[in-house]
């Protein structure tokens, strides 16, 4: 069963930079963007190569992955060089100062950004 975890104070996500965050057995890449203004947290393993993507450029709403290049828009999670290609998004909150994530416990199935919008 999902539960909501913390993962870091929210004055430490600033727009135009990933964070890398180790939580309840995942590896995470955290984004705030400007507009439209939200927390974004993903699972910080490009689909393509598994490539850190916390550690990419941002443009606006996009992450480019630092290895091969490849591009992903935050927001709906696909690739735009491939609509096949999509990252793992989990639901995500700002409460009492802190960024949280709404986390499978480590083993159960990851969401992806279909399912929640789904």
């Amino acid at each position: 069963m999902p539960n909501w975890v913390r993962l870091i104070a929210a004055n430490e996500c600033v727009v135009g930079r990933g964070r890398f965050v180790e939580a309840a057995g995942h590896e995470l890449a955290v984004f705030r963007l400007e507009h439209p203004p939200q927390v974004v947290v993903i699972r910080n393993s490009c689909p393509h190569a598994g490539g850190n993507l916390a550690a990419g450029a941002v443009n606006g709403t996009c992450v480019t992955c630092p290895w091969h290049h490849w591009e992903f828009d935050l927001v709906s999670g696909v690739c735009t060089l491939s609509d096949s290609a999509r990252l793992t998004r989990f639901e995500s909150r700002e409460r009492d100062g802190f960024i949280e994530a709404l986390l499978p416990e480590s083993g159960e199935g990851r969401h992806n950004v279909t399912d929640m919008a789904e």
